[in-house]
C-alpha cells in the first residue's frame, strides 16, 4: 500500500528539502561553481531516497500535487505583475529573435528524436517523444500527445513520454548554469545594469517590504488566481483550451499595466520575492515526485537520447542563441535559461538564470525575455511544429 503524503505534509517537507539543498550547495564547490539551483540539488536527493526506499521497502510514496499546482499559478501571476507594456516594447527585438531561435530549434531537436527512433528501429512517432513533445513540452504536453498518440497504435507513448519529460527536467536543471556560466566566463561578460533594476520598478517600487506591501501583493496575487481561473473556466466551456498559468499571467499583465497607467505604487520588491519562494518550492515539489524507478526500466535507450539531445542544445545555444542575443551578459543568461526552456520547463529555466545572475550580477532582460517566451509562445509553436512532423508520409505509417 502506497504512503500518501497530503498538501500540508508535502509543503512542509519541501520546506525542509528546500533547506537542506541549499545547505548543500553553498558548502558543496562542485554545486556551487556550476551554478546548481538549491532546489535541484535538495530535489534530486530526496526523489533518489524515494526510489531506494520504493526498491528496499515495495512501498511507494504518492504525492498530492494541488499545493504545487497552486504554487505555479502563483509564480506566473508575479511574473505578469511584473510585465509592463513600456518593459515588453523595449525588449520586444530580442523577443522576436529568440522566438525564432525557439521555432528553429524545435524543428531540430524532433528531427534528432525522429532520426534516433530510426536507428533504433521503431516507428517515427516515437522519435517526438524523444523531441520537443517531451524536453520542450514538458510532463503536460507528454501526457496530452501521448493519449492521442496511444489511440494511434503507438504503445505506451505516454509512459514513454513522461519517462523523458522526467529526465529532461533533471538534465535542464544541471545544464543551463554551467553553460551560462562558461559562456560569461570565456567572454569575460559583466552585468551592466544595477542591482536594484532586476524587479524593474519605480523608486517608490523600491526599499524595505511592510505589513501593507505584503497585503496588497498578497490580494493581486489573489486577483490573478480567482480571475484566471474564472477565465479559463469560460474558455474551457467555449471549446477553447489554455493552461491555467496562462490565464493567471495575463490578469496580472493587465493588473500591473492599469496600475501603471493611473501611476498607482506596486512594490516590485515584494512581487518578485513572492514569486521566488513560489518558484523554488515548485521546482522542488516537481523533483521530489519525480518517479526514478520508472526511468530504469528503459534505461539505455533514455541515456542515448538524453546524450544526443544534450549535444543538440549545447551546440545550438552556444552557436545560436547565444550569438543571435548579442553575445553579452544578457546573451549568456538567456542562453542558460534557453537550455532549461529546451529540455525542462519555464520554471527551471528562471531557477537557472536566478542561480546565475545571484552570483554574476542582474539580468533583467534574460527575466523579461525568457518568461514571455516560455508561457506565451513556446507551447503554441511547439504544438504547430508537431503538427508539421505528423503530416510527413513517414509517420502515416501504421504502428507495427
Amino acid at each position: 500500500m502506497p504512503i500518501e503524503v497530503k498538501p500540508v505534509d508535502f509543503l512542509i517537507l519541501s520546506i525542509l528539502v528546500l533547506w537542506l539543498g541549499n545547505f548543500l550547495t553553498t558548502r558543496v564547490r562542485f554545486l556551487e561553481a556550476n551554478n546548481i539551483p538549491i532546489a535541484v540539488t535538495g530535489g534530486l536527493i530526496f526523489s533518489v531516497a524515494v526510489a531506494v526506499l520504493a526498491s528496499v521497502t515495495g512501498r511507494e510514496i504518492s504525492f498530492d500535487m494541488r499545493m504545487r499546482d497552486l504554487l505555479l499559478l502563483v509564480f506566473f501571476s508575479t511574473i505578469g505583475l511584473g510585465a509592463k507594456f513600456k518593459m515588453l516594447a523595449a525588449g520586444g527585438k530580442a523577443l522576436g529573435i529568440l522566438l525564432v531561435a525557439a521555432a528553429v530549434f524545435l524543428v531540430v531537436q524532433n528531427a534528432t528524436g525522429v532520426g534516433l527512433a530510426l536507428l533504433f528501429d521503431v516507428h517515427p512517432g516515437y522519435g517526438l517523444f524523444a523531441g520537443s513533445v517531451s524536453f520542450a513540452g514538458g510532463h503536460g504536453t507528454a501526457i496530452a500527445w501521448g493519449a492521442e498518440a496511444e489511440k494511434a497504435g503507438l504503445v505506451d507513448a505516454g509512459t514513454i513520454g513522461i519517462a523523458f519529460a522526467t529526465i529532461g527536467l533533471i538534465a535542464g536543471g544541471l545544464l543551463g548554469g554551467p553553460i551560462a556560466g562558461r559562456l560569461i566566463q570565456r567572454h569575460g561578460l559583466r552585468s551592466a545594469a544595477p542591482v536594484e533594476d532586476e524587479t524593474a520598478g519605480e523608486d517608490s517600487a523600491q526599499g524595505p517590504v511592510n505589513v501593507r506591501d505584503l497585503l496588497g501583493t498578497i490580494l493581486m496575487l489573489a486577483l490573478c488566481v480567482g480571475v484566471g481561473d474564472v477565465v479559463n473556466r469560460y474558455l474551457f466551456s467555449a471549446g477553447v483550451l489554455l493552461p491555467g498559468f496562462l490565464t493567471a499571467m495575463v490578469v496580472g499583465i493587465a493588473i500591473t499595466n492599469y496600475a501603471d497607467f493611473r501611476k498607482l505604487p506596486m512594490k516590485a520588491v515584494a512581487i518578485t520575492t513572492t514569486g521566488d519562494v513560489a518558484l523554488h518550492l515548485f521546482l522542488i515539489m516537481s523533483l521530489m515526485s519525480m518517479d526514478l524507478m520508472s526511468l530504469t526500466t528503459a534505461a539505455k535507450p533514455i541515456l542515448v537520447v538524453l546524450f544526443f539531445q544534450v549535444l543538440v542544445i549545447t551546440f545550438f545555444t552556444v552557436h545560436v542563441v547565444f550569438r543571435l542575443m548579442g553575445r553579452s551578459y544578457d546573451a549568456a543568461v538567456i542562453s542558460g535559461g534557453f537550455v532549461g526552456l529546451g529540455l525542462g520547463a519555464t520554471p527551471v529555466a528562471i531557477a537557472k538564470m536566478q542561480a546565475v545572475t545571484g552570483k554574476f550580477g542582474p539580468s533583467p532582460k534574460a527575466f523579461l525575455v525568457i518568461p514571455l517566451v516560455g508561457a506565451f509562445f513556446i507551447d503554441l509553436v511547439n504544438a504547430l511544429v508537431i503538427k508539421l512532423f505528423i503530416a510527413l508520409p513517414m509517420f502515416n505509417v501504421a504502428p507495427s
